[in-house]
C-alpha cells in the first residue's frame, strides 16, 4: 500500500472548488491514502452543502452510522474526516441526514473505484504506483508541428474502432457475464488491431453506471472505471498497452445528464445539487435521468476537472462528448411546458454554451494534442470553431447529416439510387464548416434499424459487395473516420450488449473477405496522406464526376500538400457492368490501380482489369483527359497517379 503524507482541504481549496476553477479538486476530494501524526489510513471528503450531517460508514467500522462523523469544513459545504486504519479495498458510503430526518446513503461521487454491480458501495482504491512505459506515445501526442506551432491533430490520420468491452468477446470460462478484464481485454485487442490498423480505440462506457442496458449513459461514478472489468490498474494496464502498441484511447463521456439511481448524484444531499432544481431544467423526461445544473460553478469544476482526471491518472488521449444537442437546447426533447427558456427567450441554454468553451479552453490550453469531440446532431455554428471566435472550442464533430444521408441512401434498391444521388453528394457542400468524423456508431446498428450488411439490399452476396463500395466511399471521402466493432467484418445480427460479436462468421469467405477488405481500406488510409492532411478543405478533394446519377457512380480525387501520390476513387452503387465507361480524370499521366472491391480474396467476381491506364486526352464531365474501361457490378476502384 502507498504511504502519502496528510491530506488537508484549505481554504484556498474550497474558494477554487466553490469558484469553479479547481481542477485537481479530485486529488482532495473522495478517498485517498493517507497518513496523519505517523499513522496510516484514508482521508474522506465529499461535497454535501444541504446536509444536518454527514458520516462515512463502511466495512471498517461494521456500517455504524455514527462511528465516524465529518467535521464541515467551511461555508462552501465540503465534509472531510481522516479515518485511521482503513486500507485499500475498503468499502464504504457516505451517509447524509437532512434537516428533514431523512439518511441517505449515497456512493462518493469521487470514488475511484466501485463495488460490481447490482452492489453499489464505493471502494477505496490507490491510483498511484503504475508503472507506465508510454512515455514517448504522450510526448508525441503533444509534439509541436515541424515549423514550431502547436500540434495539429486535424492534419493527422484518424480511424475509430469503437468498442464495448463487455460485448466485443465473451471469455470462454462460462462465468455469469463472461467479461474479460481489462488487461485480458488489451492482449486479446491489440493483438486483433495488428491486423486491423485502426489509429484510436473509442471505448463505450467506462464510468461507472448500474445498469448494463445504459451501455455507460447512465453514470453514477465519473471518477470510477466500472469494475465490471476489473480495478484502476487493470484499466491503466489497457491504456498503456494500446499506446506502447501506437493505438491512442478515446472515452465516452457523459456530461449531458446522469442516472436516477439512489445511491447516486441525484438528490445528492436531500437537495438538488448536481442537477437544476426546476425539473424543467434538472431532467430528461424521454430519458428518465437528471441533467446536470451547468449554472453551478461546483458542477462544471466536477465536470471539467474530471475530464483532467482521465488524462492525468489514465494518460486517455480524447473524449467523445455524448448528446452534445441535449445540453446546447434547453427545449431537447421536450414538449411546451416541459422547459424554460433563457433569459432571453431563446432555446439555447447559455450556460452550457459557456461550459463547453471553459472546458475545451482548460483542455486544449494545457493538452492541445487532446481530442474533444463532440456528438452535435444539428447545424449549431462553429461547434469546432474557435473559442475566441465564438465558437465551442471541439476539436472535432461527428457528422450525423453524412451518416443519415449514406445509409438512407445505401438502404436503397440501386433502381431508385438515380432518384437520390445528391443525398450522397450533399454532404461535401458544407464540408469545410466544422472540422468532422464519419460516424457509423452502435446507434446505427440496433433497435431494429438492422446492422450495416443487412441495411444493403439484395441477395447475400450482392450485401456484402454494396458494404465494400460504400465502405470505399466512406475512406474516400472527407473526414476521419469511425466503425463500431462487427462493422469490419459483417457482423449480421444488431448488437446487443448481452453478448459477444459473431467471430464465427469469420469462418464464412464473405466476412472473411469484408475484414481484409477493411484492413486494406485502413492501410490505403493510414499510408497516404491525401486521405487526411486536408480534411476540411477544397484543396483536398474535388469530384471528378459528381452528376453521374444515370449510372449511380462516383468519382473524385484526394489531394495532399504535394504534388504526387494523390488517389482517385471511382464507385459503381449498381449491380449493372458499364461496359468501355469513360473516368474522368484530372491531369495526364498513368493511373495504377492500388485497390478493387472486386477482387474474389474480398468476396467479389475477380473479374479481370489493367493494372494501370495511360489517360487520353478524350474530353469527360468536363475534363480534359479521361480514361475507359469495363466498370463492374458493384465495383469500387482505387488509383494511384
Amino acid at each position: 500500500m502507498a504511504k502519502r503524507g496528510p491530506i488537508e482541504i484549505s481554504q484556498m481549496d474550497q474558494y477554487l472548488f466553490a469558484q469553479g476553477t479547481h481542477y485537481e479538486i479530485y486529488k482532495k476530494m473522495g478517498a485517498h491514502l493517507a497518513q496523519q501524526d505517523g499513522v496510516d489510513g484514508v482521508y474522506f471528503a465529499v461535497w454535501a452543502p444541504n446536509a444536518a450531517a454527514v458520516h462515512v460508514v463502511g466495512s471498517f467500522n461494521d456500517w455504524n452510522e455514527d462511528s465516524h462523523p465529518m467535521t464541515k469544513l467551511g461555508d462552501g459545504g465540503i465534509y472531510g474526516v481522516f479515518v485511521p486504519g482503513v486500507q485499500e479495498y475498503a468499502v464504504y458510503k457516505y451517509l447524509v441526514r437532512t434537516f428533514d430526518g431523512r439518511k441517505l446513503y449515497k456512493a462518493d461521487p469521487f470514488a475511484n473505484s466501485g463495488q460490481m454491480r447490482p452492489d453499489n458501495a464505493s471502494v477505496v482504491a490507490d491510483l498511484t504506483g503504475f508503472e507506465w512505459e508510454d512515455q514517448q506515445w504522450l510526448e508525441e501526442r503533444e509534439a509541436p508541428e515541424a515549423d514550431g506551432s502547436p500540434v495539429n491533430v486535424q492534419k493527422k490520420p484518424m480511424a475509430i474502432y469503437e468498442c464495448h468491452i463487455g460485448s466485443w468477446m465473451k471469455h470462454p470460462d462460462g462465468t455469469p457475464d463472461g467479461f474479460y478484464n481489462y488487461r485480458e481485454f488489451a492482449d486479446r485487442l491489440v493483438e486483433y488491431l495488428k491486423e486491423m490498423p485502426y489509429t484510436h480505440v473509442e471505448l463505450m462506457g467506462i464510468a461507472e453506471h448500474p445498469f448494463d442496458g445504459s451501455w455507460g449513459y447512465q453514470v453514477t461514478g465519473y471518477y470510477a472505471p466500472t469494475s465490471r472489468y476489473g480495478t484502476p490498474k487493470d484499466f491503466m494496464y489497457l491504456v498503456n498497452k494500446l499506446h506502447t502498441n501506437g493505438i491512442g484511447v478515446i472515452l465516452d463521456w457523459v456530461p449531458a445528464h446522469f442516472a436516477k439511481d439512489a445511491h447516486g448524484l441525484a438528490e445528492f444531499d436531500g437537495q438538488c445539487i448536481f442537477e437544476h432544481p426546476d425539473t424543467r431544467l434538472g431532467e430528461h423526461p424521454d430519458w428518465g435521468t437528471k441533467i446536470f445544473n451547468y449554472s453551478r460553478t461546483e458542477v462544471k469544476n466536477y465536470l471539467i476537472a474530471n475530464v483532467l482526471f482521465w488524462i492525468e491518472e489514465f494518460h486517455v488521449d480524447g473524449i467523445r462528448v455524448d448528446a452534445v444537442a441535449s445540453m446546447l437546447y434547453l427545449d431537447y426533447g421536450k414538449k411546451d411546458g416541459q422547459w424554460v427558456a433563457n433569459e432571453y427567450g431563446g432555446n439555447q441554454n447559455l450556460h452550457a454554451i459557456e461550459f463547453f468553451k471553459h472546458l475545451n479552453s482548460i483542455l486544449h490550453g494545457k493538452y492541445p494534442g487532446f481530442l474533444t469531440i463532440a456528438e452535435e446532431s444539428t447545424a449549431w455554428p462553429k461547434v469546432t470553431g474557435k473559442v475566441e471566435d465564438d465558437g465551442l472550442g471541439f476539436t472535432f464533430k461527428w457528422n450525423m447529416g453524412w451518416m443519415h444521408d449514406f445509409c438512407e441512401y445505401m438502404k436503397l434498391d440501386p433502381y431508385f439510387r438515380k432518384d437520390n444521388h445528391y443525398a450522397l453528394t450533399f454532404a461535401m457542400s458544407y464540408n469545410s464548416s466544422e472540422n468532422y468524423i464519419l460516424p457509423l456508431s452502435h446507434d446505427e446498428v440496433v433497435h431494429l434499424k438492422c446492422s450495416m450488411v443487412n441495411k444493403m439490399p439484395g441477395y447475400q452476396v450482392d450485401k456484402y459487395a454494396n458494404l465494400r463500395v460504400g465502405y470505399t466511399f466512406m475512406f474516400g471521402h472527407s473526414g476521419k473516420k469511425l466503425l463500431f466493432m462487427g462493422q469490419e467484418f459483417g457482423q449480421e445480427r444488431e448488437w446487443s450488449e448481452s453478448r459477444e460479436l459473431d467471430w464465427h462468421l469469420l469462418s464464412e469467405p464473405l466476412n472473411r473477405g469484408m475484414k481484409d477488405y477493411v484492413g486494406e481500406l485502413l492501410r490505403l488510409y493510414r499510408d497516404n496522406p491525401c486521405l487526411w492532411e486536408i480534411d476540411n478543405d477544397w484543396a483536398g478533394f474535388e469530384w471528378m464526376n459528381a452528376d453521374d446519377k444515370e449510372h449511380s457512380v462516383y468519382s473524385f480525387v484526394r489531394r495532399n500538400t504535394k504534388d504526387k501520390n494523390h488517389l482517385l476513387f471511382v464507385i459503381n452503387m449498381t449491380p449493372m457492368k458499364w461496359e468501355n465507361f469513360r473516368l474522368a480524370v484530372p491531369k495526364k499521366g498513368t493511373y495504377k490501380v492500388i485497390l478493387n472491391s472486386d477482387e474474389e480474396r474480398f468476396g467479389g467476381n475477380g473479374n479481370p482489369i489493367a493494372k494501370s491506364f495511360k489517360a487520353e486526352e478524350v474530353e469527360e464531365a468536363g475534363k480534359q483527359y479521361s480514361i475507359s474501361f469495363d466498370l463492374q457490378p458493384y465495383m469500387a476502384l482505387v488509383f494511384k497517379y
